[in-house]
């Protein structure tokens, strides 16, 4: 069967929303072949395989995209097949005028809420539970394209549990930039001027409950690591 090779360039919102895993996933149902990238005006990528299935992939990338993915143009064309013998989420490219769309940080969603609420679950009441789908975006980012290590939670080295969500395509974590948990991720401290009094989760709990009673509270964001 003859194979061809489709060049895609996506423009708009779709950095920070999922949209490599998704396009990775889409392409190993449709059993083709190459690689997507991040780059500072969007997502770039190729895709190899018969004219069928790149057409499936064509029409089902805009209808199916990340629900919060904003697609303002998508560029493609036809080439001639240059053998890929996989697909691959690749290094992100840096080069160029950055014009890639960051979106706002997004409110946490169900699935997360549903972890920090679940006693079981090693996000119990963790407060920066993120994924793909929520999580901080905008405020994080220090430059373009929307990778971790272009982000504040670059030196935040990800625990095993995390690194391995992060590289599973089953994973609604896959290629979360944010992604952290108790154990590895960013916390919360809640004290007085001359001491810290309580950290973590009893932190955010003491926060809580002076705002309730008509307290202020002054928050400031710090970095330390041991």
């Amino acid at each position: 069967m003859n194979r061809e090779r489709l060049k895609v360039i996506v423009r708009g919102a779709v950095q920070g929303v999922g949209f490599r895993p998704f396009v990775y996933r889409l392409a190993s149902e449709l059993k083709l072949t190459g690689w997507v990238s991040n780059s500072s005006q969007g997502v770039f990528a190729e895709l190899e395989g018969p004219r069928t299935a790149l057409d499936a992939f064509s029409i089902r990338l805009r209808k199916e995209k990340p629900p919060r993915a904003i697609i303002q143009s998508l560029e493609s064309s036809f080439l001639d097949a240059i053998g890929y013998s996989g697909f691959e989420i690749r290094e992100s490219e840096t080069a160029g005028d950055k014009s890639a769309l960051i979106l706002p940080d997004i409110a946490t969603c169900v699935d997360c809420l549903r972890e920090v609420f679940d006693s079981t679950n090693r996000r119990f009441r963790y407060p920066f539970t993120n994924c793909t789908n929520c999580g901080p975006r905008f405020s994080i980012m220090e430059t373009l394209p929307y990778d971790r290590a272009n982000t504040s939670m670059k030196k935040f080295l990800m625990c095993p549990d995390c690194e391995r969500e992060y590289h599973d395509p089953l994973d609604r974590r896959f290629h979360a930039q944010p992604n952290a948990c108790p154990r590895c991720g960013p916390h919360c401290n809640c004290g007085t001027k001359t001491a810290n009094v309580s950290e973590k989760d009893n932190a955010l709990r003491r926060a809580a409950d002076a705002i309730r009673s008509g307290k202020l509270w002054r928050l400031k964001a710090s970095v330390v690591f041991n």
